[in-house]
C-alpha cells in the first residue's frame, strides 16, 4: 500500500508531539509514526520531570537558547492548560573550595544565558533555606521547578489530534529513500506501507541515526555518532529532606547525583552516568554505594538503607565518555542537502524543558 501525506513525524516522544502540534496549528497536513505502542515511552518518560532554567551550557549554544525560551514557553503552557507544576527552585551547592570557584563560573554563564533570578549564597543563607544541607556556597535558582510530564505529553497529543493530526503505532520506519519531490517513508508493523511526504522530520531520539541511515540519500557524513548514557535513579524512603531540589556543582558527564521530588512530594537521586551498548532499564542495586558516597557530600544525614533501586532512562548522546558534552544537532538542508528534511540528533537533557522551543525552531526551518 502507498499513501503521501504533506508531513511526517517520525517519532511521538514529547520532542515529535510539540513538532507535530506546532505543524498541526501551522495548518500542515501531519502523521506521527511511532514505533512503540504509545507516545513517550523512551527518554521522555524516563528523566527526572524538571522545568530547567539554563545555568550550565555555552552561551549561544542550542542547549542554553533553547532552554532559556523553552522554560518560559513551558510554563505558560502548563498553566494556560491546567497541567500540575510547581516552581520549587534548585540550589546548585559546593562542598570545597574548587568547587565554589566552579560555582562562580555558573553564575556568569547563567547570567549570560539570561537566568536573571540567581543568586549566590553563603553556606550560612543555604543553611537557613535547607537546615539538613551542608556546603560552602550555593546558587539559588527559583525558576526551576517540576511537573507532570506525562500530564504534558497527552496535552500535547491532544491538541494536535484537534488540530488534524494523524498517529500510527507500532509503526516503524524501517527504510526509505529521497526522491525529487520529498522523501518516500518504508513503514513497517502489522500494515507495511509506503508513505510519501514533502517534508519528514526526524525526531526518533534513540532512533534517529538508525532511521537516518535506513533511508537512502542521506549522506552518511552527516549522521554523528550516537551512545547510550543509562542514568539510575534511587528513590528515598523516609521523609524527603530539603524543600528545594538539590544539585551538586556538575562534572563533565553530567550534571551530577541531585535530588528531585515528585509532586506527591517522594523524594528520588539521580541521574548518574553508565554508558552502555544497548538499550536496558534494569537499575543495577550494586550502584547504590557511590549514590550514597556522592550524596553525603551535601546531605551527610543521609541514613544506610533509605535508598532503593527506582528506575533508569537512556538518553542519547553525541559525545563519547571521554569527549566533551555535545551541543543538541538540528540538521536541515545546509548540513545534507535536501528539502524538508529535519533530522534532531542527540536530544537528551534539557530536551524535556526546550521541547516548544525546539518545535517553534523546526517549524522556521521547513516555512
Amino acid at each position: 500500500m502507498s499513501e503521501t501525506c504533506e508531513c511526517v513525524v517520525i517519532g511521538a516522544g514529547v520532542v515529535g508531539l510539540a513538532i507535530a502540534r506546532a505543524l498541526s496549528l501551522a495548518g500542515r497536513e501531519v502523521v506521527v509514526l511511532e514505533a512503540a505502542e504509545a507516545i513517550g515511552t523512551g527518554t521522555s518518560s524516563r528523566n527526572s520531570e524538571v522545568v530547567h532554567a539554563s545555568l550550565y551550557y555555552p552561551k549561544g549554544s542550542l542547549k542554553a537558547v533553547l532552554c532559556r525560551k523553552g522554560r518560559d514557553m513551558l510554563y505558560a503552557y502548563l498553566q494556560e492548560h491546567g497541567i500540575e507544576h510547581q516552581r520549587v527552585g534548585k540550589l546548585v551547592v559546593a562542598t570545597d573550595a574548587r568547587e565554589v570557584e566552579m560555582l562562580k563560573g555558573i553564575k556568569q554563564k547563567a547570567l549570560a544565558n539570561g537566568v536573571e533570578d540567581i543568586r549566590w549564597l553563603t553556606a550560612a543563607e543555604a543553611k537557613d533555606l535547607e537546615p539538613a544541607l551542608e556546603c560552602l556556597a550555593a546558587l539559588i535558582s527559583p525558576s526551576t521547578g517540576i511537573f507532570d510530564s506525562h500530564g504534558y505529553l497527552l496535552s500535547l497529543k491532544g491538541e494536535a489530534e484537534a488540530n488534524g493530526a494523524a498517529f500510527a503505532f507500532l509503526s516503524p520506519v524501517t527504510g526509505g529513500r529521497v526522491e525529487n519531490a520529498g522523501i518516500t517513508l518504508a513503514v513497517g508493523g502489522a500494515e507495511p506501507m509506503q508513505l510519501s511526504a514533502r517534508v519528514v522530520i526526524n525526531a526518533a531520539g534513540l532512533g534517529a541515526q538508525e532511521v537516518a541511515r535506513a533511508i537512502m540519500g542521506i549522506p552518511k557524513r552527516t549522521i554523528p555518532p550516537l551512545y547510550f548514557a543509562k542514568g539510575n535513579y534511587f528513590s528515598l524512603q523516609g521523609k524527603p529532606p530539603f524543600k528545594h531540589l538539590v544539585y551538586p556543582v556538575p562534572d563533565q558527564a553530567s550534571i551530577g547525583l541531585h535530588y528531585t521530588r515528585d509532586l506527591a512530594g517522594r523524594g528520588r537521586f539521580g541521574p548518574d552516568v553508565e554508558y552502555v551498548p544497548t538499550i536496558s532499564y534494569d537499575v543495577d542495586g550494586s550502584r547504590a554505594e557511590r549514590f550514597y558516597a556522592a550524596i553525603r557530600l551535601y546531605w551527610p544525614g543521609l541514613r544506610d538503607g533509605a535508598l532503593q533501586p527506582d528506575y533508569a532512562g537512556v538518553r542519547p548522546k553525541l559525545q563519547s565518555p571521554i569527549e566533551q558534552p555535545k551541543d543538541f544537532l538540528i540538521q536541515g538542508r545546509e548540513a545534507h542537502g535536501i528539502d524538508g528534511l529535519i533530522n534532531l540528533y542527540g536530544i537528551e537533557s534539557p530536551g524535556l524543558t526546550s521541547s516548544l522551543a525546539i518545535a517553534e525552531d523546526v517549524l522556521s526551518r521547513i516555512s
